[in-house]
Parts: structure tokens; C-alpha cells; sequence
């Protein structure tokens, strides 16, 4: 990888791909009204279980953190499913629907030759480079990203400050987190991210504004705020702060 290159690192679940969309699957189960529900307790269960995990210092690979999250979030509905639908769901779980501006942010990056763009994620490889290769919306777009960097070898989760060196290293930046980008929905990781040295870019879709305070906002912000992916390459190319709500 040509380290000169302005590193992007796309994160892949709440990011790239919409787990909300799981509910489809759901619905067969549980019904319209159920199924958002548990989608949504599902996904909450997810990061919760991963900061709990490096809070106890217990590593458990996101694929059975997924799978336990969402017995989890079954059972606090007062519901039980079979295995083999949970087999199916945790299938499902790897073509996820992309959000509508992942598409032309993706196509764009093709014509941006000092971008180098990558899918970093807290999933374990298999269920990153399935999502990546095989989901109907993503796949199209495999050939944008140069690496999948995920957090198994490190065995720590987002926002532990180990997962960003460790993406530092991937991608040929060790000691230079400044050169590295983050772009992710995810709040924490925006946090996470900052707090390492790393340029950051959050993806506010519902338009609400910055509204994490763990951090003093002047640190703990994102360099820039896009409301739609599509403007991640020009936010990054020009570093041209999004005005904050």
C-alpha cells in the first residue's frame, strides 16, 4: 500500500451497512412490529456485549457476540426461536443492506487515485469479507476497498486504543495516526478514534447534530460532519469542516 496515499478506513456495521434491515428477516418470525423491535434491541445488545467484553478483558469474537445478542434481545420479548432460525438470521446477518449513499460514495472513490479505502471493523474476518464479497448491495463495490482490517488479532473491540493501532499498522501508518481517516456512524468510534490521533469523519444521517459529550468537544468531536456519505471524498480531500449543529 502506497503510504503516501490519504488512508480512508470505512467502518462496516451502522456505516457502510444498515443493521436495521435485518428486521426483513426478522418479520418472518415476529411480525412488522417485533421485528423493529428486536432489530434494534439486537444491534444495542451487539455494543453493549463488545464493551463489556474489554471491560472484563474477556475476548469473545463478534460472531458469538451476535449470535448471544440476539438470543438476548429474542428473550427480552418475551419470545424463543430455534436454532436453525437463528442459523438463518446469523446467515442473513452477512448481506445486510447497505445505506442508499454507500453506493455513489463507493463509485467516487474509483476516480480518487490518493485515496486509499478500506473496510475496518469490529467483525471477524469471515463475516466482514462475506458482507464485502457476497451482499447484493456491497458486493458490486468490493474493489473499492484494498483491506479488510478487522480486530481479531488484537482481541479488543472498538474503542479500545489498540484496534486503531493496530488499523495504523495495517495500512503501513504506524506513527502516523494523523494520516489515517476514520468514517463511521458510530459516535464511540468517532470518539475512539480521536482520542488516538486519528482524523475522523461522522456520518450524521438523521441531521441531528454532535451530541456525544464523554470528551470536552473540542477534542472529542469529529474533524468533519457529512450527513450523507456521498460527501466523505470531498470532506476529506479538502478537509473543510461541515458545519455543526
Amino acid at each position: 500500500m502506497a503510504s503516501s496515499n490519504i488512508v480512508v478506513a470505512f467502518d462496516a456495521y451502522g456505516t457502510l451497512l444498515s443493521t436495521e434491515s435485518i428486521a426483513k428477516k426478522l418479520t418472518e418470525s415476529f411480525g412488522e412490529d417485533q421485528a423493529k423491535t428486536i432489530a434494534a434491541e439486537w444491534r444495542k445488545y451487539q455494543l453493549e456485549y463488545t464493551w463489556r467484553s474489554n471491560s472484563m478483558n474477556q475476548y469473545i469474537d463478534f460472531a458469538t457476540i451476535t449470535r448471544r445478542s440476539l438470543l438476548h434481545a429474542v428473550t427480552e420479548q418475551g419470545k424463543s426461536i430455534p436454532h436453525s432460525q437463528v442459523e438463518s438470521l446469523m446467515e442473513s446477518y452477512d448481506s445486510l443492506s447497505t445505506f442508499p449513499d454507500v453506493s455513489p460514495c463507493l463509485s467516487s472513490l474509483a476516480s480518487v487515485p490518493s485515496i486509499t479505502a478500506v473496510v475496518f471493523s469490529n467483525g471477524t474476518y469471515d463475516m466482514v469479507s462475506a458482507s464485502v464479497t457476497r451482499s447484493p448491495d456491497l458486493s458490486p463495490h468490493a474493489s473499492a476497498f484494498q483491506q479488510i482490517v478487522v480486530v481479531e488479532d488484537v482481541r479488543r473491540f472498538k474503542p479500545d486504543p489498540r484496534v486503531y493501532e493496530h488499523l495504523a499498522r495495517k495500512v503501513g501508518k504506524e506513527g502516523r495516526m494523523e494520516e489515517v481517516w476514520l468514517v463511521s456512524g458510530n459516535p464511540f468510534d468517532v470518539v475512539g478514534a480521536n482520542a488516538c490521533g486519528m482524523k475522523t469523519c461522522w456520518v450524521d444521517r438523521a441531521g441531528n447534530g454532535w451530541a456525544d459529550r464523554l470528551v470536552a468537544l473540542d477534542v472529542g468531536r469529529p474533524t468533519v460532519i457529512v450527513t450523507s456519505l456521498e460527501d466523505v471524498v470531498d470532506a476529506v480531500k479538502s478537509l473543510q469542516v461541515v458545519v455543526y449543529r
